[in-house]
């Protein structure tokens, strides 16, 4: 008998994805294709990100057929909105939901359908070795995302709840917008932290805006520019950036300990990836855990997981 997989398919605004995992739990594959962004524009129309999810499917049909010679698909699971609240809609998420569904109908297996926030947060548990056997806070900080959320676990995979967030810009958003005005390619994560990693300056004091669980970030981005304009420097414009960040996200991780002192903190999302980011976090709080670098960025491994769990529970 050919050993069953579970397939997690997700078409973010960033990535077409699709990963498989095992009849144990384990992810085998997280295959994982990035939209095309021009230079200087920051990021994708949706009609866009649809146009290229499209076009990337045929490598996606590829990859599933190549697992479907050698193993026997169980369940599959799919991204159909952003977040588990009432109107959470985006359109690129439809061609990762027609896929999910079509499979579902041509090989008579079971599809089911979660949020991307989700899939952020399953693949930050699974890739942390954090447990799932009690209520956690996550953050969820990323191009499209900068919240604060309770979760619970529960058998549809998670209940959420909104702690708080961003009320403007979000973190990988401002990341991003720096970063193409310095003449940067988007997405701008990885090179803001190799040039702020090359920094031999004194970084400026940021004075960064938060209260209780939200936070502003639409100054840094003026903050920013302002400094590259008057320095022409790349290396210290990109560790003031990570540093306005890092001390906010530090100073709502602080609030969150005073109410819920015991849980712990799970941070996914693309952003949370960052070394600097996260070592000074490590650095301020005991009991945070983090996803592994391949794990935090848009993929669809979270979601291979989640049908996992609950193709399991319902059989």
């Amino acid at each position: 008998m050919s050993e069953k997989i579970f397939i997690g398919i997700d078409t973010s605004n960033y990535t077409t994805s699709c990963a498989f995992c095992n009849q144990n739990g384990e992810v085998i594959e997280n295959f994982k294709i990035l939209l095309p962004v021009k230079l200087g524009e920051n990021g994708l129309r949706q009609s866009d990100a649809v146009f290229f999810h499209i076009k990337n499917l045929n490598s996606i049909a590829e990859k599933i057929k190549e697992k479907s010679q050698k193993y026997e698909v169980e369940a599959i699971g799919y991204s159909a909105y952003p977040r588990d609240c009432e109107g959470s809609y985006m359109p690129c998420f439809l061609v990762g939901q027609a896929l999910g569904q079509m499979l579902s109908a041509i090989l008579g297996v079971n599809a089911y359908p979660f949020s991307h926030q989700a899939g952020h947060i399953k693949s930050a548990v699974y890739s942390s070795g954090s447990e799932e056997n009690e209520d956690f806070i996550a953050f969820h900080v990323s191009g499209g995302t900068t919240e604060i959320i309770y979760v619970k676990k529960d058998r549809n995979g998670y209940n959420i709840s909104l702690l708080g967030g961003s009320e403007d810009l979000h973190a990988g958003q401002a990341i991003d917008r720096i970063g193409v005005s310095m003449g940067l390619k988007f997405p701008c994560g990885k090179e803001i932290e190799s040039l702020a990693i090359q920094n031999k300056q004194k970084i400026p004091h940021c004075k960064i805006c938060v209260s209780n669980y939200k936070c502003n970030l639409s100054g840094l981005e003026n903050l920013a520019s302002k400094l590259y304009k008057e320095t022409n420097d790349k290396c210290l414009t990109s560790a003031f950036v990570l540093e306005f960040i890092g001390k906010t996200i530090i100073k709502l991780s602080e609030n969150l300990r005073k109410e819920f002192p015991n849980l712990k903190i799970i941070y996914a999302g693309g952003v949370m990836s960052n070394s600097i980011i996260k070592n000074k976090i490590k650095k301020a709080f005991d009991n945070v855990y983090f996803a592994k670098p391949e794990f935090s960025t848009d993929n669809g491994a979270g979601i291979s997981l989640l049908a996992f769990e609950k193709h399991t529970e319902r059989g």
